[in-house]
This record gives structure tokens, sequence and C-alpha cells, in this order.
């Protein structure tokens, strides 16, 4: 492909230069900054965050600050998730939605302090829908991107390079769970999360001039551990089944097609945006569905487009992400397949840019 040119509408990050120096070998755009997609290989990258640790930089993961006294009452409408749950030691996964009930974001929302929320987003101008929402709305609250940048720690050595750095308490946080700890005389928010079935925190640094301080204080200490810079994994993530919004899931799908519908609460419908749509869906059921899909294949092509699924003529839904899997062996894939043809075990055939081949709906993720 083509080079990436660098403007100041492409943003760098605090981490950039490191990135540069562990030997970077390709990136994509999110939310208008740099994100590593390589450094050795996707299958190489692969391997060793199933086994060491990596720390990533995923900076993009922009933050939108909602501050002031109307915060928590506004965050309420953007959202299906009853967020009475939310508490400053927790972090929650919350799907974002227009007035269609469609995703605009599946961010996951921390609570700072008593009044100030961080939204840590996909890839979307989130910031401008909450900016617009507060004014049309008349909230009293103070929209902004602070300078918070994110810094995962991932893979099976994660929590002992974190416990290394901020000590042996970072290991006690539960999935999603966050606190505040100290390293270098400065606090910390840090939750267990990532973008990874692997395990592992991302670390939100505040202050671009603390980046790299705090990337090289990592690499120091977990040089026996096999250290290395690392990033969202293809392959790892297409088997664990997460989501990637944008590929996976856009605004013309609803949380009900995408698998979230755990995190929608019936009691939030009249309040939220997009909860008559999602009512009327709950009561109809959902058109199409996102499954896992195994490919018979000993090759496959990027998935850069969505691939048709096809039952004989009939085109019964499409795959959005798919790599071949080097532990399990086959393709392994996401896709949204059509009702009456998404049950586990159903075969259908999958169109790609380098040939058809055999697909077959699985009844779940590899991992």
């Amino acid at each position: 492909m083509a080079l990436i040119a660098p403007s100041r509408r492409l943003r760098r990050t605090p981490f950039s230069r490191g990135v540069e120096e562990q030997g970077v070998k390709a990136y994509t755009v999110y939310n208008r900054m740099l994100l590593p997609t390589m450094f050795e290989s996707i299958e190489a990258d692969y391997a060793h965050l199933k086994k060491h640790v990596q720390v990533w930089d995923v900076s993009c993961e922009r933050q939108v600050q909602v501050q002031g006294p109307g915060a928590a009452k506004l965050l309420q409408i953007l959202t299906p998730r009853d967020l009475r749950k939310l508490q400053p030691d927790r972090g929650l996964y919350v799907p974002i939605l227009n007035q269609n009930g469609g995703m605009l974001n599946d961010p996951v929302l921390l609570q700072v302090d008593f009044d100030t929320f961080w939204i840590s987003i996909a890839d979307s101008d989130l910031l401008l829908w909450v900016k617009a929402l507060a004014g049309a709305c008349g909230f009293d609250v103070e929209v902004t991107e602070p300078d918070v940048s994110p810094l995962a720690v991932q893979g099976p050595k994660a929590e002992e390079l974190m416990a290394r750095v901020f000590g042996d308490a970072v290991c006690d946080l539960r999935f999603f769970g966050a606190g505040r700890f100290r390293t270098r005389n400065h606090d910390y928010v840090i939750t267990r999360s990532g973008y990874s079935k692997q395990g592992g925190f991302e670390i939100y640094v505040d202050g671009s001039a603390r980046g790299m301080p705090l990337w090289e204080e990592l690499f120091e200490a977990g040089k026996d551990l096999k250290v290395r810079a690392g990033c969202p994994n293809l392959i790892e993530r297409i088997e664990g089944g997460l989501l990637s919004y944008g590929n996976d899931m856009t605004d013309e799908n609803t949380p009900f097609e995408c698998g979230l519908g755990k995190f929608v609460d019936d009691n939030q419908l009249d309040h939220c945006f997009g909860g008559r749509a999602l009512k009327e869906e709950r009561e109809a059921g959902s058109v199409q569905e996102v499954r896992a899909i195994e490919i018979t294949a000993d090759k496959l092509p990027p998935c850069d487009r969505a691939w048709p699924l096809h039952l004989g003529a009939a085109i019964v839904g499409q795959v959005t992400s798919a790599a071949m899997s080097p532990d399990f062996g086959v393709g392994v894939a996401i896709g949204m397949v059509s009702r009456g043809h998404w049950d586990a075990g159903t075969m259908l055939e999958v169109e790609t840019p380098e040939g058809t081949f055999e697909a077959k709906v699985r009844e779940s993720f590899w991992a």
C-alpha cells in the first residue's frame, strides 16, 4: 500500500518516538491519530502476545470529558445502559446510540471525579455529538477532549509487569475495575481492561510530557519478561470475538444485532436516544446478528471490505473481519448473518476477492 503522509491533521501521540524506536512497520488512522497495527508481522506479534507481555500505544482511544452538575443526566440519555451502577472504582462498557437505535460508539465510561467523566471512545466523532446534545438540551456541563492518552499493557505477564511498576495492589483490580496507582510521584487512573483476551490493563496517562518516561519505565522493568511494543492484533481479537467499531458494526447496526443486548436496560428505553427503536426491535426480533464464522481456506486476502455470505444464489450476510489463525489452522472471521441462517453449524459460502470458500456459522468464538 502507499505510505501515509504525515501532517498536523494526522496526530502523533505521546509515545510515537517509542513506537518508532521499537520498529513499527504499519499504522492505521483512528480518531485522526496514528495507531500501530504491526511490528514484526501479524503472526509473530500474535504469538508473542499470547506468551509474554506487550505495551500498546492506544492514545487513539481519545477521551470525551463531560464535567459539571448535569454530567450524569446527559450521559444517561446517551446510552440504554443503566448508569446507576457506575462508580469511581468501576468502568462500564456502554453502547451509545443515535435516534434510530444505531451504534454511534461503544466506549468505556469512567467516573474520575464527583462530576467528571471520561468516555474512552472507539473511532468516531463522538465529541461533536456530545457537544451538540449538551448545547441543544441546555445541560450545565463542559464537554472537552483532555490531554489523556491510554497506554495498554496486555498479555499473560501483564500482572507481573504492572506490579513491578505500580505495586502489587494493582493486581487486585477486577475486570473493568478502576483505581489510582502511583509511580514517579504521580497517580494514574488504571483499569483492568484492554482490546485482547490475554488479560491486561490500560493506563490513562494524563499529560503528554509523562508519556515517554512511563513508556521507558515499563520497558526497563519488563526486560526479563520479554516485553516488547505491540498493538491490537487482528487474529487474536477475531478469535476472542472482540468487535471493531467501523468494521464489524456501524451506526446502521443496533446493540441487539451486535450481541450487546445485555447492555440494554428496558427501564432506560423511555429516557435515551434510540430507545423507541430498540423497543420495537425487542418485540419483533432482530433481522441479523453478529456470529463467529469459520472459513475453510489455506490463506485469505486482507478483509478491507465486506465479503458477501451466500446460501446458493441468495446473499444472507457478510463477513466483516477475517484472518488465518496459526493456532487453530482455519480462517477465523466475524460476520453479520441474517435471521434464519445464523444457527450454529449452518454451512454457507463466503465470496472474497481471491475466490469463494466454504464458511460455517459457529456456536461461539475461539477464545
